[in-house]
């Protein structure tokens, strides 16, 4: 499966929204394999980082995001549920899975009914390694104009996940550990 061919079905190349698309995707997608690279005692799955990390965003589509190109009438933080709905229907569940579970740290019931989040109520943990690894990597990257290609300092990071709270910090420095620290076990 080449991941560019499906985001093509549904973002003209060239487009404003392909291209934060498209380069925020390939850095997420180059930290994930260097992650994983770290940690081949855990047996991540190279390929399906890949793509997955390439296709993690694309439910952008639906979202009210105009200064990258989206359009949509949902709520930014609704591009994780809608891309998965859209690469279920491409036959890519595990993928999809991807797309539903890296939104923030992972969204719970809990957090949704909390914050009145627009999103379905289930919990949207990310459960594999592969979904660890994609959802901390795609930490380091925003699909901001004038920071679109540059990767944020570990400690920029972590003062962004605090804002989810404590336990989100606390989870996110336990990957930092797990994925960063090349004495882990």
């Amino acid at each position: 499966m080449n991941p560019l061919e499906v985001i093509a079905k549904y973002y003209a190349p060239g487009s404003m929204a392909y291209h934060f698309l498209v380069q925020h995707s390939r850095l997420v997608a180059r930290k994930a394999l260097g992650i994983a690279g770290r940690i081949e005692r855990l047996k991540p799955d190279l390929g399906f980082i890949y793509e997955a990390a390439m296709l993690h965003d694309i439910g952008i589509l639906f979202t009210n995001a105009s200064k990258i190109g989206c359009y949509g009438h949902k709520e930014y933080i609704c591009h994780g549920y809608l891309g998965r709905e859209l690469l279920e229907t491409e036959g890519l569940p595990g993928h999809g899975l991807v797309c539903e579970r890296h939104v923030g740290m992972g969204i719970t019931v809990g957090d949704i009914k909390e914050n009145a989040l627009p999103l379905p109520e289930r919990d949207m943990l990310p459960e594999s390694i592969e979904e660890k690894i994609i959802c901390f990597a795609d930490k380091f990257f925003s699909k901001s104009e004038h920071e679109l290609l540059q990767e944020k300092p570990l400690e920029k990071v972590r003062s962004i996940v605090v804002a989810y709270g404590e336990e989100k910090l606390r989870l996110f420095d336990e990957w930092s550990r797990l994925f960063l620290d090349k004495t882990a076990p």
